[in-house]
Parts: structure tokens; C-alpha cells; sequence
């Protein structure tokens, strides 16, 4: 064992409290991860985790260690990968986090063009539209729609992203089309749960907020199904921009942009990640490629018709 294998089995356990869990991360036994992380304490002199049969704890050695050491590991990976880089581009691993949706339709499409430049480094990504633990679950990277709100995490904005109010042709002559956000009053309304304020509508014209509560006609979690509920003609929801660049369904049926004189909140897109001394050249690298690769793709752009 080196140092860096027990610093790194060490803090997996800590940040899981499971050797089991810690192993899958460093894709070897559990038993080998107990043995590193005994190894290093007996190279320490000290004990860093309390074991019972249920659960892994942390002594106050082994707390003031984790404080630390997501740092240390950072600089010395970092360091490594620069004596490296000439003779093998960027090694390792990327664990990184992003919005399902998002995630399925960009990120992981955006992850693939970037693995082609540097076919040496491990790329792990998961999907989750919770905010995860950065430190706590050892990600490297998180893709977040919104403004970050901790000042543990550095923030890159990539751009911004906005919500459009959208229907059906059919569903539009069935219906009527709403002119004001008051006549929405008297449509079927598709609600994205996983937007931010999902039941509070804000659209904004002459700098005059107009807020409207949509009824739970129809409501899911999942941005990319209230999309094509819409397509399906069930109602009118708000997608977010990103997700109408393709914007006809199977069966022909093209989607309409409504109350197009009114505008809505725009959301920052931003890569996240952890407030450290030292930025490994990896997570550096791949955020500069994602800024320039959003910038190529213009997703905030969408295609509708009027």
C-alpha cells in the first residue's frame, strides 16, 4: 500500500461510513480497503475509525484527517497527472453529477465528445435531480440548474437556460389559445415537479410580474414526460429551453410556444464543484471544455413555432 491507496480508502469509508461502499468507489475488495485503511493508521500510530458490526465512525484522529484530506488527495493528483500528461493526457477518474433530464440530453452526449480527447481517463456519471454531497458521496463534478446557494462549492457558469410555455396544435383548436396568463385559468395545465416553484407560474411583461397558479391537472417529476404529454395534447406545461430543440413528436404533432409578448426567469446552468486549495487539472479541464462545448451547441435556443 501507498499512501495515497490508504489517504484514498480511508476517506471513501468516512465519507460512506461503509467499507462496502468504499470499495466500489475504488473499484477493488472490501477487504483490501480494510486493509489500507489499517495500514495507514498503524503508519499514522493512531486509530481514524471506530468499527462496530452495524455502522464505521470516525474518531477524532480520523475527523481531523478527513478534513484534510480530499485536499491533499486533490494536490497530489494533480500533481501526478502533471508529471504524466505528456506521456498519457489526463488519468484517473471523474465521478461526476447532473439533473436527470439535462443529464440524458446533454451532459452525457457532451462527456462522450470530451472522453474522445482523453480516452485515458475513467468517466462515472450519475444521474439525480437531488443536489448531492459533493465532499460527503466524492464527486468531483456537479452540472446544476440554478444558482448555487453554498460557499463551500466553486461555481462556473455556462450559460442560462429558460422555461417556455408550450401546447399543441390540436389541443389549441380544441381549447382555444390563452392570450393573457389570466385565461390560463380555463386549460389543462402539466406541471414539472422538478422545476424550482412548479405550482407558481411568473411571467413578466413591461416589467409587470403576472403570476398564475396552475391547477394539478396532470403532474410528474420528469421533465422530458411533460413535454410529451403535451405533444400528446393533454395540455399546456412549461419546458425548459434545452428540451425543445427537438420539437416534434413520432406522429407529426409540433408544439406551439404560447404568450410569446411575456417572458419568464431565465436559470443559470452551472458546473459545481469543491472550494479547495488546489483544482485538479482534470475537473479543470473538463469545465473548460464544457463552457465551450455549451457555447457550441446553443441550448438555449429552441424551435417553435409562433
Amino acid at each position: 500500500m501507498n499512501v495515497i491507496d490508504g489517504l484514498k480508502a480511508f476517506m471513501y469509508t468516512a465519507q460512506t461510513g461503509s467499507f462496502t461502499d468504499a470499495a466500489n468507489r475504488l473499484g477493488i475488495s472490501n477487504r483490501l480497503t480494510s486493509k489500507y485503511v489499517a495500514q495507514l493508521e498503524d503508519k499514522i500510530g493512531a486509530r481514524l475509525l471506530q468499527r462496530t458490526t452495524r455502522q464505521v465512525g470516525l474518531t477524532p484522529q480520523g475527523e481531523a484527517l478527513l478534513a484534510r484530506a480530499p485536499a491533499l488527495i486533490a494536490e497530489l493528483d494533480d500533481l501526478l497527472g502533471c508529471a504524466s500528461e505528456d506521456a498519457k493526457g489526463l488519468t484517473g477518474s471523474l465521478r461526476i453529477s447532473a439533473p436527470v433530464t439535462f443529464g440524458e440530453m446533454y451532459i452525457s452526449e457532451m462527456l462522450g465528445r470530451f472522453s474522445a480527447q482523453h480516452p485515458n481517463l475513467s468517466i462515472d456519471l450519475r444521474l439525480n435531480d437531488s443536489h448531492v454531497d459533493l465532499a460527503a458521496e466524492g464527486f468531483d463534478v456537479a452540472f446544476r440548474i440554478g444558482s448555487p446557494t453554498l460557499n463551500t462549492l466553486k461555481v462556473r457558469k455556462l450559460g442560462t437556460i429558460t422555461s417556455v410555455l408550450v401546447a399543441e396544435k390540436q389541443y389549441l383548436q380544441r381549447m382555444g389559445e390563452p392570450r393573457t396568463p389570466n385565461e390560463l385559468e380555463h386549460h389543462i395545465c402539466i406541471q414539472d415537479t422538478n422545476m424550482r416553484e412548479a405550482s407558481r407560474w411568473v411571467f413578466t411583461k413591461d416589467n409587470i410580474e403576472h403570476v398564475f397558479h396552475p391547477s394539478k391537472n396532470f403532474t410528474v417529476n420528469n421533465a422530458r414526460i411533460a413535454k410529451r404529454w403535451a405533444q400528446n395534447g393533454l395540455g399546456i406545461t412549461l419546458c425548459p429551453s434545452f428540451l425543445l430543440q427537438n420539437n416534434q413528436g413520432s406522429d407529426g404533432s409540433a408544439l406551439v410556444r404560447l404568450l410569446p409578448d411575456y417572458t419568464m426567469k431565465t436559470l443559470p446552468i452551472c458546473a459545481v464543484y469543491l472550494n479547495g486549495k488546489v483544482t485538479p487539472k482534470k475537473v479543470r479541464h473538463l469545465i473548460d471544455f464544457a463552457v465551450q462545448d455549451f457555447d457550441d451547441s446553443k441550448l438555449s435556443a429552441c424551435r417553435l413555432e409562433n
